[in-house]
């Protein structure tokens, strides 16, 4: 049964940096589709992030975009997600996510299109 751990979640203030880790196990991130997701209070999922199988590809939503950096390790079988210059509006519980979708590109439009998430971890942003 594939599965995703999260942790590196914690309290930062504006303008700070955080790296979120996932790691998985019971399957190799080299061959799946691997991303992000966060959920703010009150607010629905959204897409952060994503690689598609093989790192071919990689996918930001526009607001992280130059803040945000995803990136996996095949051998640590361990995916990142390095954050810089939070904001407040980066407050969230975020989400590890894979599928076994195959291909050079990714989106994290859909929520549904991912099978696997982990547990979450909390990012507050706050001064």
């Amino acid at each position: 049964q594939p599965q995703l751990a999260e942790s590196g979640g914690g309290v930062v203030q504006p303008g700070g940096s955080l790296t979120l880790s996932c790691t998985a196990s019971g399957f190799s991130l080299d061959y799946y589709r691997i991303g992000w997701f966060r959920q703010a209070p009150g607010k629905e999922r959204e897409g952060v992030a994503c690689i598609s199988s093989r790192g071919a590809g990689t996918y930001y939503r526009d607001s992280v975009k130059g803040r945000f950096t995803i990136s996996r390790d095949t051998a640590k079988n361990t995916l990142y997600l390095q954050m810089n210059a939070l904001k407040s509006e980066d407050t969230a519980v975020y989400y590890c996510v894979a599928d076994d979708t195959q291909g050079n590109y990714c989106s994290v439009s859909n929520v549904d299109a991912y099978g696997h998430w982990g547990q979450g971890t909390q990012v507050t942003v706050s001064s």
